[in-house]
């Protein structure tokens, strides 16, 4: 087959590229360059696409013997991640851009320009399993795991991905790479936000955004307890930097658990505020049928993970829509009910549902939620 190799510039892409080749595969190496204004050098583990990223990943093909280029996504990469980070914080979420980037951008734009030019899939360095059934399954490595975030790609996207190095553990891929002399070897990973090299989230978006002040209000009296210059500063379960003057009356600690941006109101509450149980989820990705999905509900082997390596927790569901479009299997909703609840989970995260059989976890499917409750208070 021909394919393209995402290489963005670390030890993973750049072990994914090398089996791809030696699997007998005709391979082309791309850099994604997803900013018109790259960082120079990348900041230790902060980022993944500087120029120091396009020389590192450049200099892996000429050691690999294969064409490489770079492709300019920045324009799309705005409009679609940056641009829907920006909008669904000023919304109250909580957004994964990692999430989005996939979605859009390394399963959407690159597979689509790749199709157009005659390739027959996307390589990547991504920590997950895709077998010959087609199941997307967790990496071997546990603690690098990235179904998760693969979680958002939809039904045709999968079958023309591959993930070679998701049958590894870490170690093992940084051993592989020395063998072969790969100077990505010893290369940090990286960790934070692509196009907020400094880590600093809330500057950031205060920058972009700019100043829309609002209140803080105690959800256990009901007074408003503070002013605030933006929504887009907390996140659901924030407990330290939330302005407050000093210790709340009763002494208990207090978190983010609501987030009204139309209002500018920011609901602080104790920890046992932020338990929720029920989710529900819209802009669902079925990648089994919603029948399937109910059956694997109703036999109590569906679990639902709402963080990158957050615990799976055992569920129910409630179809609300299915697809809209039975090729992909995009579209639609569902409602969870989970068997314990989970602690500060905010609309804008994915849910996405995995199912066990004897060879381990797959996913089933995902959606985006837009909102939590508690079992008891909506009866």
């Amino acid at each position: 087959m021909r394919v393209l190799a995402a290489m963005s510039g670390g030890v993973d892409s750049s072990v994914a590229a090398a089996r791809a080749l030696a699997a007998g595969h005709e391979v082309v190496g791309v850099h994604l360059a997803l900013s018109k204004d790259p960082q120079s050098v990348r900041a230790g583990s902060r980022g993944c696409c500087s120029l120091e990223d396009s020389g590192d990943a450049r200099r892996v093909c000429d050691e690999l013997g294969i064409p490489f280029y770079v492709w300019d996504f920045s324009e799309r990469f705005k409009e679609e991640v940056m641009d829907d980070f920006y909008d669904s914080y000023e919304r109250g979420e909580t957004p994964n851009p990692c999430l989005r980037c996939n979605e859009r951008i390394k399963f959407a734009a690159l597979l689509e320009r790749g199709i157009a030019l005659g390739f027959d899939a996307v390589v990547t360095g991504h920590y997950a399993l895709l077998g010959d059934d087609g199941l997307l399954r967790r990496g071997r490595d546990a603690k690098k795991d990235q179904s998760y975030v693969l979680g958002v790609l939809d039904r045709e996207q999968l079958q023309r991905s591959m993930f070679p190095v998701g049958n590894t553990e870490k170690p093992e891929i940084r051993e592989e790479a020395r063998g072969m002399g790969l100077g990505t070897a010893n290369k940090p990973d990286s960790y934070d936000i692509c196009f907020i090299p400094d880590g600093n989230t809330k500057a950031f978006l205060g920058a972009k955004i700019g100043r829309r002040p609002g209140t803080i209000v105690d959800k256990e009296t009901g007074d408003t307890v503070a002013e605030h210059d933006g929504v887009y500063g907390f996140t659901i379960g924030q407990r330290k930097g939330i302005g407050l003057a000093g210790p709340m009356p009763d002494g208990k600690p207090r978190y983010v658990t609501g987030i009204d941006a139309e209002t500018g109101t920011v609901t602080i509450g104790t920890a046992a505020d932020l338990n929720v149980n029920v989710l529900e989820a819209d802009r669902a990705i079925w990648l089994a049928n919603p029948d399937e999905v109910l059956a694997a509900s109703e036999a109590g082997k569906l679990q639902v993970q709402v963080r990158a390596h957050g615990r799976p927790i055992d569920c129910r569901i409630e179809v609300l829509a299915g697809p809209d479009d039975d090729i992909t299997g995009r579209g639609g909703a569902f409602r969870l009910r989970l068997s314990d609840p989970l602690r500060g989970v905010a609309p804008g995260q994915a849910a996405v549902l995995y199912h066990t059989d004897t060879a381990g976890d797959y996913v089933l499917g995902s959606g985006t939620i837009v909102s939590t409750a508690r079992e008891e208070d909506l009866s």
